[in-house]
């Protein structure tokens, strides 16, 4: 039972150390100077990007490729893996 729990606490905190990168790769790629998690600012919220694309195969390849190629989105300065992260980060939300 220990072990479950020990696996679990892990499991939980690898999480929130992933999610807090891609929270940190966002920032300096200057995605939170228009974009906040649960509100709107300059651009939607992530949560509501991430409720908008819900069940779309695509989206993750869209929105790279969105970003990157500045397309309805002024353009990003980060590398394509980065946005690839970011990206699965806003749209897990």
């Amino acid at each position: 039972m220990k072990l479950v729990v020990l696996i679990v606490a892990c499991s939980t905190a690898l999480f929130a150390a992933s999610a807090m990168a891609q929270e940190d790769l966002a920032k300096s790629a200057g995605c939170l100077n228009c974009h906040a998690t649960d509100t709107k600012k300059v651009g939607p919220s992530f949560k509501d990007i991430a409720a908008k694309y819900k069940g779309k195969a695509d989206s993750e390849a869209m929105l790279v490729a969105k970003l990157k190629d500045a397309k309805g989105h002024p353009a990003v300065k980060a590398s394509e893996a980065d946005l690839k992260g970011i990206v699965k980060w806003v749209l897990a939300m």
